[in-house]
């Protein structure tokens, strides 16, 4: 509404309003507020450009001529002896011309400051010696590498002539019972379970089965449907009982607490 008062150069009213807009800025709380006042700002930058495009000022315009003439006469050239020698084209520029540009220029400028390295120059390209150390590196890690299952391989044989030990063990204690009291059954919980660990009642439960597999000894139950393990006679019935074994087979599981 006041647009013309506003945009006269000797009007106030354009800064009255955008000091009365800060003052009611510092009241708003809410989004449609926030949104007035940024179209509020809008109006006033438009109206603040439209003002300074009016006014009129003594300044003269840029001359380029005019800059180069100076600028000749800062370099010291004389342009009355130029237009004497016109028949002389070119080299009339003094040696230190463009330096005497660079003096007077320097004293409105401020220096930037040197750039160097922190830690030296970059170097793009490895030393050679660091390539010898990385493929020295690689060559190690796969000998490495094929070490490896030769060592594996050891230690699983060892472990397959522990096995074999303790089943041969087990064997033993079961053949020297059997001798002693062939008419009494030997109960199967009885021989397997350790009363102090459970860890080793699986471990002879496994034993025994290696046992059973190959027909070394057999289980039987008894007339209470309770297990008893014997060691097989003979080598017809060793024969028969891995035969019957490779039909029959069982998977008996063991927790703590039954173990208990």
């Amino acid at each position: 509404e006041n647009r013309e008062e506003m945009l006269s150069s000797k009007s106030n009213r354009l800064t009255e309003a955008l000091e009365e807009a800060n003052k009611l800025f510092d009241g708003v709380c809410r989004a449609r507020e926030a949104a007035l006042d940024a179209q509020f700002l809008v109006l006033a930058s438009n109206l603040g450009k439209e003002k300074a495009n009016e006014l009129h000022s003594e300044m003269t315009a840029f001359d380029s001529a005019t800059f180069a003439e100076d600028l000749l006469t800062t370099m010291g050239i004389n342009r009355t002896e130029v237009e004497e020698n016109d028949g002389e084209h070119g080299g009339f520029l003094p040696s230190d011309a463009w330096q005497k540009v660079g003096e007077a220029a320097l004293k409105h400028f401020r220096r930037a400051p040197t750039f160097h390295y922190m830690l030296g120059s970059f170097k793009s390209d490895p030393p050679v010696a660091r390539q010898r150390i990385e493929r020295q590196k690689k060559a190690s890690r796969g000998e490495a590498k094929r070490a490896m299952p030769a060592q594996l391989k050891k230690m699983e044989e060892s472990h397959e002539e522990a096995t074999e030990k303790e089943v041969e063990r087990i064997l033993g204690i079961l053949q020297t019972l059997f001798e002693n009291d062939p008419d009494t059954p030997i109960s199967f919980f009885d021989f397997v379970v350790d009363p102090n660990s459970f860890a080793r009642t699986v471990e002879n439960m496994f034993h025994v089965s290696f046992l059973i597999r190959d027909g070394l000894a057999e289980i039987k139950l008894d007339d209470d449907e309770l297990p008893v393990i014997e060691p097989t006679k003979s080598r017809k019935g060793q024969e028969y009982n891995q035969e019957l074994g490779a039909r029959s087979q069982i998977v008996l599981s063991l927790t703590q607490q039954k173990w208990k």
